[in-house]
């Protein structure tokens, strides 16, 4: 029988979707490139607005480019959420939010985020002036797509856009166009901690609503 730990083609879609967290603890040994094209592959197969695909992937893998990003990032990790370290810690359990061992793992990527052997940065074309609040709706389909498929490779990821801030630096540094933006970072590794365990989130049947909001149904066979 297949281990859907290491062959992607045997790990079932709805167990793929119901164990896909966020994976912060992550080894430094380098992604192969061919798995890397599988992911983006699978990745541009996502839906996008009129089907316009008009994104691009950023695949870094330079220790240069990482450091200089990653110093961005801690600087925000820290205004908005090293400052609240004890408050946060301190917080009982089922406190709705970042719980504690998710809070431990975020700061263990802030401090780490550049050993993360692989990033990857979705970024959409016309985005850098948009003033549409859907308009990231033409990529982060995709963006799953590719958290899914890393999954399958045994690989894991995290979605954030804490280096936000310093678009224009971050532009010359890519060498993006004038109208795109980084719509996310994607740091990709194998975990070296933690399990693929169904996040936790709200039960399905507080945040279902029939027809209209407000209007709830009974789930059968609950």
């Amino acid at each position: 029988m297949s281990d859907p730990t290491t062959d992607p083609d045997a790990l079932p879609v709805l167990e793929a979707l119901h164990t896909t967290p966020a994976r912060r603890y992550l080894s430094t040994d380098p992604v192969p490139d061919e798995v890397v094209w599988s992911m983006l592959d699978a990745a541009v197969r996502g839906p996008s607005g009129g089907n316009s695909q008009g994104w691009g992937w950023v695949v870094v893998t330079d220790p240069d480019v990482k450091k200089r990003v990653a110093g961005w990032y801690r600087e925000n990790w820290n205004a908005v959420y090293g400052s609240r370290r004890a408050e946060i810690l301190a917080q009982p359990p089922g406190t709705p939010g970042l719980s504690r061992n998710g809070f431990l793992g975020a700061e263990h990527l802030a401090e780490h985020l550049e050993d993360a052997p692989l990033w990857i940065f979705p970024v959409l074309r016309g985005a850098a002036g948009a003033t549409d609040p859907m308009i990231g709706a033409s990529i982060y389909g995709a963006v799953q797509n590719l958290c899914l498929a890393a999954r399958a490779h045994g690989l894991g990821t995290s979605l954030t856009t804490l280096y936000r801030g310093h678009e224009d630096e971050l532009r010359e540094l890519l060498g993006l166009p004038d109208d795109a933006l980084t719509m996310a970072l994607v740091p990709i590794g194998r975990p070296v901690r933690g399990r693929w365990a169904q996040p936790r989130r709200r039960p399905v049947e507080e945040v279902v609503h029939w027809d209209r909001w407000g209007a709830t149904r009974p789930r059968e066979g609950r």
